[in-house]
């Protein structure tokens, strides 16, 4: 009985041990050399890859963002500001209705089928839009020439990139709506298009918050005001 005892409190203390020296070692030192590393090599990443603008932290350039107009009255889905380039559409993402205090958003898909007629209806409704919304007095956009990023959501719905020719359909309209000439807002576009990651992987792509703080540099004025 004695030994049976003992043996059993020799395991109960072993395990308690164990348990401490884990604890130690996988709950604190181990994250504490990771985030230190992380913080050392690399620190912008590891903080969230903020970009700040005007002294003040606008996004991250990992997470989309949409550019629209105050709410009027009555009305439930605000309208895109013009001024600014738009980007990809964000159909996947649904509203958080647990935490209403921070009104998180949840990131997804709209995990619609090709052949859903819901899908064809929101695809239709937003070419008509975007030609709409980027054909200007001197430029006319066809419907062909709207690319699919411009009138579909990315898997996540948080997509912070555009392709190079949404971006370049969106040109004419902001230049008009800035009072500033063609030529600078290509420009501004050309500097901002960033090519395939390591020469191979992926497709070129302009980052629309990176794109929009130089607009807003370029116009003098603070950036989503």
């Amino acid at each position: 009985m004695n030994n049976s005892v003992g043996n059993t409190a020799r395991l109960l203390g072993a395990g308690l041990r164990a348990l401490l020296v884990l604890t130690l070692v996988c709950g604190v030192l181990y994250p504490l050399a990771v985030t230190g590393v992380a913080q050392a090599l690399f620190h912008d990443k590891a903080n969230g890859s903020e970009i700040k603008a005007d002294g003040r932290v606008v996004g991250s350039e990992l997470i989309g963002q949409r550019y629209d107009l105050p709410l009027k009255k009555g009305q439930k889905t605000p309208e895109p500001d013009l001024r600014w380039f738009q980007p990809r559409p964000s159909n996947g993402l649904g509203e958080n209705s647990v935490n209403t205090q921070y009104e998180l958003l949840l990131s997804g898909a709209t995990n619609l089928a090709g052949d859903s007629e819901e899908l064809i209806a929101q695809v239709k409704k937003a070419k008509a839009a975007v030609v709409k919304d980027n054909s200007t007095a001197n430029h006319e956009v066809a419907p062909a020439d709207v690319p699919p990023d411009a009138v579909t959501s990315s898997g996540s719905g948080l997509d912070p990139h555009i392709s190079p020719a949404y971006a370049a359909l969106q040109v004419h309209r902001v230049a008009e709506r800035n009072h500033v000439s063609v030529a600078r807002v290509r420009n501004l576009v050309d500097e901002h298009t960033e090519g395939r990651t390591l020469g191979f992987m992926g497709e070129p792509r302009v980052n629309v918050l990176r794109l929009n703080i130089a607009l807003a540099e370029l116009t003098g004025r603070s950036h989503g005001s």
